[in-house]
């Protein structure tokens, strides 16, 4: 499936759904399939220091235990912008590494599917995270990787899901069929050098919204739904939650 169709896809899951999105006008709110995998699963379900969960999921993706950053499942982790490998004190459009607003319009300078949006012109049609753009294959190692918006709705799809609290700590927990279970914080985003709505969940996909291209998709949620979502600006920053294949 190609890019195109598989951003269509993505949009069909979100009408399934409840959508409770931001207006994609406004700018002031808010796959990377990477087959080289040189790394070895050991039996303890633990890579590169890192423990997953097996969802039994159609894909066989195997999901992280905890957000990059994390030591905990209920630990909120590190933040990132969309594209952006370490996190930073603010996040803005003034120092996001791949693009501005500046005088009302925004100038991209990768990932733009629009020369509306891009710097000069500029348009790559690149639509999914770049590996070396990809902050949980570039800590985690290559072995790791971002989920696809379409990776994020098979596991929603696929398990039950309920509001809960670890630890202190309230977020969704994911129970598969085969009793695995995955718990997901609510740890909020950073907008400018604030951390807002610690009540919400709002994870990154590797998917740009390519109607929007300043925007990408990703998982969001608070204590009543969850859903995927594409209204998050890119400079945004939000927590990851990182995946793997198997051999």
């Amino acid at each position: 499936m190609n890019s195109v169709l598989k951003v269509m896809a993505a949009i069909m899951m979100v009408l399934v759904f409840a959508m409770s999105c931001s207006k994609p006008d406004d700018p002031n709110n808010g796959g990377n399939n990477n087959e080289e995998n040189d790394s070895v699963v050991d039996p303890n379900e633990n890579l590169n220091g890192h423990e997953y969960v097996d969802l039994g999921l159609p894909s066989g993706i195997l999901w992280a235990t905890c957000n990059v950053g994390a030591d905990v499942p209920e630990g909120y982790g590190d933040y990132f912008a969309w594209g952006e490998t370490e996190p930073k004190e603010f996040y803005g459009w003034k120092n996001y590494k791949y693009g501005r607003f500046f005088h009302e319009r925004y100038e991209l300078n990768k990932y733009c599917t629009d020369s509306v949006f891009g710097l000069n012109g500029f348009v790559d049609n690149l639509s999914l995270l770049e590996p070396d753009d990809d902050v949980a294959s570039t800590i985690w190692g290559t072995a790791w990787r971002t989920p696809t918006i379409e990776e994020w709705g098979e596991m929603f799809q696929n398990t039950t899901s309920v509001w809960s609290s670890q630890n202190g700590v309230n977020g969704w927990c994911f129970t598969a069929p085969n009793g695995n279970s995955l718990f997901l914080p609510a740890a909020g985003y950073y907008w400018d050098g604030d951390l807002n709505a610690v009540d919400l969940g709002v994870y990154w996909s590797v998917t740009l919204n390519m109607e929007y291209p300043y925007r990408a998709w990703g998982f969001h949620f608070n204590s009543f739904q969850c859903h995927l979502c594409g209204s998050s600006d890119r400079n945004r920053g939000q927590t990851v939650r990182a995946v793997h294949s198997k051999k």
